[in-house]
């Protein structure tokens, strides 16, 4: 069993030639609604894997809320607790997506915020019996490590995807079992001009596991003083929206199943890979059998980060 906690929110999605630069206006080609949020799309990456999902997130008492109650109720999970408050609307993003694929990306989470450590607290039940913890940083930083204390407790792999990246205490990532972040996270969080140099940092900074996404760069696996690169799958990217919660639901799921750390961020890697052909947050998401089709036919860049 996987135990998500986190963000759901409404996406609205841009297609444009370029991303703009500061005070430009730019055009753009196609816009769509859609459902998105770290913690929904890393829910539903997780059961589009295989694994057996528990999902508790906050909503605004809106309509953008009740479109994403009716959404999920049909995306698999095994349980959803999805709370609501009459104060705040449900969070909203808003993505620029440009013709390589790359994406700006501002949220506004709204609900997201009421989250609160006495809700986690209140809802503990979903985290007993499961193996793995999933929690990113679209909801409060006390609430994420309430999550943590509580997973930590009652024997849980934790998973934190540092997005979007904030100051983190040595004494908070001793929580947790699996740090996350992608390259500009991994930087901002120790200051380093590269990856690997922040691989590095971050492998003293108390997590046990560091794992640097890094695109078509594939990921850096540090434990300690062993540092390795495993190599990204080759697909046709047009869309990197949602392949970060891809690789992370991924990833839950193997360590779900026991899968060895190594076999786990190959499944991860390949959920991502796969993401990437794919216009949108959650309609990217890969089902298993995509999944394991990669992963054993799949060409893998060779080039390895120095």
């Amino acid at each position: 069993m996987v135990v998500v906690i986190g963000s759901s929110n409404i996406d609205l999605t841009a297609t444009v030639d370029r991303l703009p630069v500061r005070g430009e206006t730019v055009l753009g080609q196609h816009f769509v609604q859609s459902f998105g949020g770290k913690g929904a799309n890393q829910a539903v990456a997780a059961a589009r894997a295989g694994a057996d999902v528990s999902f508790l997130s906050m909503l605004g008492a809106d309509a953008n809320g009740a479109l994403m109650d009716q959404h999920l109720a049909a995306q698999g999970l095994s349980r959803k607790v999805l709370l609501r408050d009459a104060d705040m609307p449900t969070g909203v993003a808003m993505i620029l997506v440009d013709a390589k694929g790359d994406n700006q990306i501002v949220v506004v989470p709204g609900s997201n915020l009421r989250l609160t450590p006495d809700d986690v607290r209140q809802h503990a039940g979903l985290i007993a019996g499961a193996r793995v913890l999933l929690v990113q940083m679209e909801i409060p930083i006390e609430t994420v490590e309430a999550c943590l204390l509580l997973a930590k407790r009652q024997g849980l792999i934790t998973i934190l995807n540092p997005a979007p990246a904030c100051p983190l205490p040595p004494e908070f990532l001793r929580l947790v079992d699996i740090l996350t972040p992608n390259e500009s996270e991994a930087c901002f969080l120790t200051g380093a001009t590269n990856p690997v140099d922040a691989a590095h940092r971050l492998s003293t900074s108390g997590a046990d596991t560091i794992l640097v996404t890094c695109g078509a760069e594939g990921t850096i696996l540090s434990r300690g003083e062993d540092v390795t690169h495993v190599p990204a799958f080759v697909v046709d990217a047009i869309d990197s929206t949602g392949a970060g919660d891809a690789f992370n639901g991924a990833l839950a799921c193997a360590l779900a199943e026991e899968v060895p750390i190594e076999m786990a961020v190959e499944m991860a890697s390949a959920a991502g890979a796969l993401a990437t052909t794919v216009r949108g947050a959650q309609p990217s998401l890969p089902e298993r059998g995509q999944i394991d089709r990669l992963c054993g036919t799949g060409t893998r860049r060779t080039r390895t980060r120095s």
